[in-house]
């Protein structure tokens, strides 16, 4: 039984890390989509990006 709660911490810690690997986004950004014009524009910084996925990267320029 303990063997199996231990794998099963792994298996949770495992699907946690692969989660967060695969955003950028920080809490600076808060897309919102503009249907009517297809796009989508940060709140916070005005960035503006064209599709219909939801971005996941931070488009914020870097000082």
């Amino acid at each position: 039984m303990p063997v199996l709660l231990a794998l099963l911490l792994v298996c949770v810690l495992l699907y946690m890390w692969f989660d967060r690997r695969g955003s950028t986004l920080t809490r600076a950004c808060m897309w919102r989509q503009e249907r009517a014009a297809a796009q989508w524009r940060c709140v916070a910084c005005g960035a503006v990006r064209a599709g219909g996925v939801s971005p996941r990267d931070c488009l914020r320029p870097r000082d």
